[in-house]
């Protein structure tokens, strides 16, 4: 199973983007089973949880940093989640992945067990 998140780039402070991550792969990977995360890592820091939603898309939790400017979102038929950033800051500037746990994980790092490639966001001053 291969997670891709897709739509980093370089905006300006105030400004927003959409990112999105795809599954793809194993044929018996069921994405709908599985509850999505993302997740950001800058330059010489800690993988940081950013949003976490379940299976159905019915339940989301926020971390604290984004919570009221990010939106997660998923589409299963798509077999892709979503993030929605909004209002973004100097500090956003980070490359920027997707997880996926078979449980609902929330920011449970070592929960989730798939991970996907990174899409770098740089936010400008």
């Amino acid at each position: 199973v291969q997670l891709q998140a897709f739509g980093g780039g370089l905006v300006q402070v105030g400004g927003s983007l959409s990112l999105s991550c795809a599954a793809s792969g194993h044929i018996r990977f069921t994405f709908s089973r599985y509850s999505m995360g993302w997740f950001r890592q800058a330059p010489g820091q800690e993988r940081e949880f950013l949003a976490a939603i379940n299976w159905s898309g019915g339940i989301t939790y926020y971390a604290d940093s984004v919570k009221g400017r990010f939106t997660i979102s998923r589409d299963n038929a798509k077999n892709t989640v979503y993030l929605q950033m909004n209002s973004l800051k100097p500090e956003d500037t980070a490359v920027y992945s997707c997880a996926a746990s078979p449980t609902y994980a929330e920011d449970n790092l070592d929960a989730y067990h798939i991970w996907g490639q990174g899409t770098l966001v740089t936010v400008s001053s």
